[in-house]
């Protein structure tokens, strides 16, 4: 299953939230939002500086990715990141994919 970081920044709504229920509820409200989609939450971290918690999920595919983005988008509490994921493994397949590419001014 394709993993993914999300990056959020709480709104201020978002930040009340936090402060009135604490920072497991957040977590395990993560957790239901990707099981609800078919996937599962690996990691929940709060942080310092631009982004104010950082999660990585195994989710379905970028169809279920996005609808979790859009409904946290949709509530108001938080913006966010999402980035998909690649494995090791993953890159070197890349690394031997054929393409056929023309440069710019080729």
């Amino acid at each position: 299953m394709p993993k993914f970081l999300i990056k959020a920044s709480y709104t201020l709504d978002g930040l009340r939230g936090v402060l009135k229920n604490g920072g497991s509820s957040r977590a395990d409200a993560v957790r239901k939002t990707a099981e609800s989609v078919g996937g599962h939450m690996d990691t929940f971290y709060f942080a310092f500086g631009d982004d104010d918690a950082f999660v990585i999920c195994d989710l379905p595919d970028n169809k279920a990715a996005a609808a979790v983005a859009f409904t946290v988008g949709a509530a108001g509490g938080a913006t966010t990141k999402t980035v998909v994921l690649l494995t090791p493994e993953e890159v070197d397949a890349a690394t031997h994919q054929k393409v056929d590419y023309t440069a710019p001014g080729a």
